[in-house]
């Protein structure tokens, strides 16, 4: 087997294009249904979300796991968040607005949830421009002040997919339920309760539970208290 198949970052690439590739099949043999424009937009917004809640996930796992080669994914997983919007946001103003310039500063102004929506578009243009490691270094600091915005972003975009639905608010409210915990475990009282379960579950090992050696399971993520995602 070829050395880039044994490599998780291959499968993760292809994870994450299969969104893509579900709506090229879907598009090429006529099952996008009755309104194919509809579709587009709601599964290009959809899986921005997704992304969103997987790329906010990776730093309480990474400490609930002690598995700090985790923080190697976050940088794909959310350029592929940026890729989704940027369908999501081209879908709009080339199939819904027909890239009216008028009609779109029209749209953004009147309707609140284009609006919100539009303003988490435009915070993750400069996180997708800084992601490379040659930014993090020049920013430093920065780098993390900067990409803080992520969570401002994620609450746009649960409140775009609340204020767009009109009825049935069950998917928009799960997605606000996931969001506020992902941001309550990064409250110090939070990052405390998931050291405290990576403890217990790493007592609870075969061979540790009468030895008395736990280690320090947690030295791996000593430290992230007070960073950023």
């Amino acid at each position: 087997m070829p050395a880039f198949l044994r490599h998780p970052k291959f499968w993760l690439f292809g994870l994450c294009l299969l969104p893509l590739v579900r709506l090229i099949v879907l598009g090429s043999s006529g099952g996008l249904g009755a309104t194919p424009l509809e579709f587009i937009t709601r599964s290009t917004g959809t899986w921005t979300l997704v992304g969103l809640m997987v790329t906010l996930s990776v730093t309480p796992l990474r400490r609930l796991t002690g598995r700090a080669e985790l923080i190697r994914y976050r940088r794909m997983l959310g350029l592929f968040t940026f890729f989704y919007v940027s369908l999501h946001f081209v879908t709009y103003i080339w199939l819904d607005q027909f890239f009216d310039p008028a009609a779109i500063v029209r749209d953004i102004i009147k309707r609140p949830f284009i609006t919100v929506g539009f303003a988490a578009f435009v915070l993750l243009i400069p996180l997708a421009a800084t992601s490379t490691r040659a930014m993090i270094r020049r920013l430093g600091r920065r780098w993390q002040q900067l990409h803080r915005l992520v969570y401002a972003i994620a609450i746009l975009g649960v409140v775009h997919y609340l204020w767009l639905v009109k009825k049935d608010l069950t998917e928009p409210l799960i997605y606000g339920a996931v969001l506020t915990l992902l941001l309550l475990m990064r409250l110090p009282w939070g990052v405390t309760l998931l050291q405290a379960v990576r403890n217990r579950l790493v007592s609870a090992e075969p061979g540790r539970a009468h030895s008395g050696k736990t280690g320090n399971p947690v030295k791996a993520i000593a430290g992230l208290t007070n960073r950023g995602q």
